[in-house]
């Protein structure tokens, strides 16, 4: 009880500090966010490295969460850690919010600020308004619908990646803003003329020889495998030892949703299974692997970028589909690659895709609805954003 009062009174001095601060913006100061400050990732980092290398006379501050400093440490990122005294005196100040996720409903913004939501995916699984029964601890349906409505309603603008997104966005989040439709600027790095030279050097980064296969594992969470709000579990159904002795010359990347993230440990399979799930650039990864795998995480929709195989192992389809989420298209019918359900099919699966490199015969037609194909998102959105507040 103790505990509960003291957070409730935190945020409301934090409340009333978004208050008063506010009232004196900085316009050429902006604050970014990524999944809730544990990474240095995603849509925010490519729009702040696209500001911070052209655009010298923004000051340019990340949010972070205690612990998950280091990243930013390494990369000379400047920052100030979420929730503290000099993110309360940034946050509030700050002309432009650039952030990925939702944000807690008391961190208002002043009418001066401009919110740029990013998001972080093209949907196959539902979201928002469209989730028939949630199924977050803590949460009922009206509730969290309630607080998405709350959410969307602070939002600028709302970045796309292509017009299916848009129409899913505007119903899914009750969204009725400024859309911008134009690809995800962390994609701008899969269409680079250098993307071979980047490609080599994460090989050396992570220490993968040249000549070893590259299997890329990217699963999804699952909502209703929770241990207490907003911590989940991870059962893991992947037949990592099968695979490994199947190829010889295969290493595994593992990068698991930053909810679950940290449940996994790959230590028990060696230097043959490396987590990357804290590796800043998950596009850097799409760059050296081989082979995606995944369920219905949106990483497939970025992925497509590069027209390499993908296969989709979905242990759980029916429950995911009828109980946990739902699906707003027929997987069976439109996704890039095979659907598997048995991990010793999987197995069979991984070695002749690798071997043969099939692709499906989905492939272009999911690539032209969902690909967007133009590297300069980034640069777009800072000149329809920060360009048109000056």
């Amino acid at each position: 009880m103790m505990r509960k009062r003291a957070e409730t009174f935190l945020h409301w001095l934090i409340h009333f500090g978004f208050w008063g601060i506010g009232k004196f913006p900085e316009k050429n100061l902006i604050i970014f966010e990524s999944f809730h400050g544990k990474q240095y990732s995603d849509n925010p980092r490519a729009i702040y490295e696209y500001i911070r290398d052209h655009h010298p006379e923004y000051q340019c501050i990340w949010a972070v969460k205690k612990g998950y400093e280091q990243p930013f440490i390494e990369n000379q990122v400047p920052y100030v850690e979420r929730l503290k005294f000099r993110w309360l005196l940034t946050m509030p100040r700050a002309k432009y919010w650039v952030f990925n996720t939702r944000m807690p409903s008391w961190m208002r913004k002043s009418k001066e600020t401009v919110y740029v939501q990013t998001w972080h995916g093209t949907p196959l699984k539902k979201l928002g308004l469209d989730i028939v029964n949630v199924r977050i601890p803590d949460e009922t349906n009206d509730k969290y619908r309630k607080e998405f409505m709350e959410e969307s309603a602070r939002w600028d603008y709302l970045i796309s990646p292509n017009a299916y997104s848009t129409k899913i966005f505007r119903q899914a989040f009750a969204y009725n803003g400024e859309t911008l439709e134009i690809g995800y600027p962390r994609n701008d790095l899969l269409l680079q003329k250098d993307a071979e030279k980047i490609a080599h050097q994460i090989r050396e980064k992570l220490g993968i020889s040249e000549g070893r296969k590259i299997i890329l594992y990217a699963p999804t969470w699952r909502d209703d495998e929770f241990i207490t709000k907003g911590a989940y579990k991870f059962e893991n159904h992947f037949p990592f030892t099968e695979i490994l002795a199947e190829n010889p010359n295969l290493v595994i990347l593992t990068r698991l949703h930053y909810l679950v993230a940290e449940q996994f440990d790959a230590s028990q399979y060696g230097n043959r299974v490396i987590d990357v799930s804290k590796f800043s650039d998950i596009n850097q990864l799409y760059l050296i692997s081989d082979l995606l795998i995944t369920d219905y995480s949106s990483v497939m929709f970025d992925y497509a970028l590069t027209k390499k195989p993908m296969l989709f192992f979905m242990y759980d389809k029916e429950k995911y589909q009828n109980e946990t989420r739902g699906f707003y298209f027929n997987p069976n019918d439109s996704l890039p690659g095979e659907i598997i359900q048995n991990p010793a099919l999987l197995v069979k699966a991984i070695k002749d895709t690798l071997e043969k490199k099939m692709i499906s015969k989905n492939y272009e037609a999911f690539y032209q609805k969902f690909c967007i194909k133009q590297a300069n998102a980034s640069e777009w959105v800072f000149k329809k954003v920060m360009g048109e507040q000056k």
